[in-house]
């Protein structure tokens, strides 16, 4: 299938429609995994244990923020990949792309952080490379970051687990790491005190492992937010799963800012959040465990059934009315550069 657009457009990497169609269009067709569903990792099957792999790339702007900053953004996005497979994580590489004329100063800022936010996980970083472009060609500094993790547990944690019945949770609130940048460019002239969630998620995700939960999915909710991860985990598993709008946990902050720029705060940012889809029967327990790492995590939603053959709409949200309406997966960038 030949990409529907001509060039590429900054929507094509906001995690919107736009980014689908890109995947599905262009990148599965050649690269697709055999069972054509694509998750946050890979699974890789080596002698003795399961290996779990990923790689992403950080284009944040500005590279600090409220709440973090470019290195801790690498470190903690790769590793909460990882964690959405539950598995521990062991090595990082780190590919740096850095625009002619950056601050030594602030590389080095960028490099301190890095390293403390990867002591913090327990993780080591073997490998790298760097590379240098013109004045005005690379906005300062562009990270790639690839890692390696054990799986040690026999869950099969993957939106073809996904059941009618299951219940639908999230971590914690939402929509506060894309306020935050936008809040950081300045331009926008909007100004609040709100922190980026910006957070490493494996250490929960042990916890729910070895509480015994039969986990699943799990997703980090980042660019695109929940509208994008629910969407995704919903089409792979051909299931309908419905959300309650009013049960989404948004900070007061965050729900102005999208009411007064009119943006969708289910489709905003995070960078420390992800949705868990497990067993309606464990969801008490996996709240609790949830809520010890923060307070508002919340059941915002079910599976509801599966698909038949004449239906299209996976996900619907129910507003506080008791309406349903579709998902709108927006088609264009809420916010370019923000992870």
């Amino acid at each position: 299938m030949a990409p529907s657009h001509d060039t590429v457009l900054l929507a094509h990497g906001g995690g919107g429609r736009l980014s689908q169609q890109l995947i599905e269009e262009l990148l599965l067709p050649a690269f697709a995994p055999a069972d054509g569903v694509l998750h946050d990792a890979a699974l890789l099957n080596s002698p003795g244990q399961t290996l779990a792999f990923t790689t992403d790339s950080f284009v944040v702007k500005p590279l600090f923020f409220p709440g973090g900053d470019i290195g801790r953004l690498a470190v903690f996005g790769s590793v909460n990949d990882l964690a959405m497979t539950g598995a521990r994580p062991v090595a990082l590489s780190l590919g740096l792309i850095l625009e002619e004329g950056l601050a030594m100063s602030l590389l080095e800022r960028v490099v301190h952080s890095i390293r403390a936010a990867a002591e913090a996980c327990g993780v080591a970083v073997i490998t790298g490379d760097t590379k240098v472009v013109e004045r005005g060609k690379g906005d300062g500094i562009f990270i790639n970051t690839s890692a390696i993790g054990v799986v040690e547990h026999a869950l099969r944690i993957h939106p073809s687990s996904v059941q009618p019945g299951d219940a639908v949770l999230v971590s914690g609130d939402l929509g506060r790491h894309g306020t935050a940048i936008l809040v950081a460019r300045e331009e926008l002239g909007f100004r609040c005190d709100l922190q980026s969630d910006l957070a490493p998620l494996h250490a929960t995700v042990q916890e729910l492992i070895a509480a015994g939960l039969e986990l699943h999915c799990l997703r980090d909710l980042t660019r695109g937010g929940l509208a994008s991860a629910i969407d995704e985990i919903a089409r792979a598993a051909g299931c309908t799963i419905e959300l309650e709008e009013e049960a989404v946990p948004l900070q007061p902050e965050v729900r102005s800012a999208c009411e007064l720029l009119g943006l969708d705060p289910l489709a905003m940012a995070n960078e420390g959040r992800m949705l868990v889809i497990c067993p309606a029967s464990e969801a008490d327990t996996a709240m609790a465990i949830l809520q010890q790492h923060n307070p508002s995590a919340t059941r915002v939603g079910a599976v509801t059934h599966e698909l038949g053959t004449m239906q299209r709409q996976q996900v619907v949200v129910r507003n506080r009315l008791g309406v349903l309406r579709p998902l709108d997966l927006g088609r264009g960038e809420q916010l370019p550069r923000i992870c």
